[in-house]
């Protein structure tokens, strides 16, 4: 039996969460955390399973497509030429230096905040946390990171390849880990950094960006480091549980209160 690309991709995917969910119970940054914490399932039913399913349909039938066929892309430099793995390492790069930007512009501005903050709600960050995002947030970076893929001619498999990279790091970076790259970690990434910018700590409001390469971090001077844990996760005040009632949240306020917060060691 001979399998695609992006079979492949798949199984490697489900292998890797299979991986991650292990070493959290394992090895936890963070002890006390249930594998059915509170939100566990609107992440996994209504942001996972359902808004992934139908954006992936918006987002390339309804976006790129049009788009690719109603323009013109001539004069575009194609690079279908290049090795493959340097397809997707010119990729990776470029997206996720657009994501800090984009993501540092998020945490600055008020309107884009609230496309944003959906994402920092969870009070209990684990590997599934980071698929929480707004709606409008997922549209308009995904059809940066995949239009480019596809007007410039990359091979076909960069998609199904840096999807599998995207939600394995996107799940590290999330994940209760007790995890360090090291020598790397100002290079690459990891939940050490990551799983600060999710606590709700005043240091790191404006800190920690980076998704995949903590280098941007090093660079632009957003780098928050400490040896310390962080005490209280998500946002200041309070924020609907219900998937619709988050969303809509985003447009009109009906509430906001500061949560009282409970002192507790880590």
């Amino acid at each position: 039996m001979t399998f695609s690309v992006t079979q492949i991709c798949s199984l490697l995917l489900v292998a890797g969460t299979i991986t991650l969910i292990y070493l959290e119970r394992k090895f936890p940054y963070r002890r006390g955390i249930p594998f059915f914490r509170d939100g566990f399932w609107t992440d996994v039913i209504g942001y996972t399973i359902i808004q992934s399913f139908l954006l992936k349909i918006v987002i390339f039938d309804y976006i790129i497509l049009p788009m690719q066929g109603r323009m013109t892309w001539d004069g575009l430099p194609q690079i279908s030429t290049w090795p493959v793995l340097l397809q997707v390492l010119f990729f990776l790069i470029t997206h996720d230096f657009y994501i800090y930007w984009f993501h540092r512009w998020q945490h600055a501005n008020k309107f884009l905040w609230r496309t944003h903050e959906a994402h920092h709600s969870n009070e209990q960050v684990d590997w599934i946390a980071g698929m929480r995002s707004h709606t409008v947030e997922i549209i308009i970076n995904q059809t940066v990171e995949f239009l480019p893929i596809i007007i410039l001619g990359a091979d076909p498999v960069v998609i199904p390849i840096k999807g599998l990279i995207d939600g394995l790091w996107g799940m590290l970076i999330h994940a209760n880990i007790n995890f360090s790259f090291g020598k790397l970690k100002y290079i690459l990434n990891g939940p050490e950094y990551h799983l600060w910018h999710h606590a709700d700590h005043q240091d790191v409001f404006h800190a920690n960006f980076a998704t995949k390469f903590s280098i941007w971090d090093t660079i632009f001077g957003t780098l928050y480091e400490t040896s310390k844990k962080p005490i209280h996760w998500g946002l200041y005040y309070e924020f609907p549980k219900n998937y619709f009632a988050q969303h809509l949240y985003a447009f009109y306020r009906w509430t906001f209160q500061a949560k009282e917060k409970i002192k507790n060691d880590d």
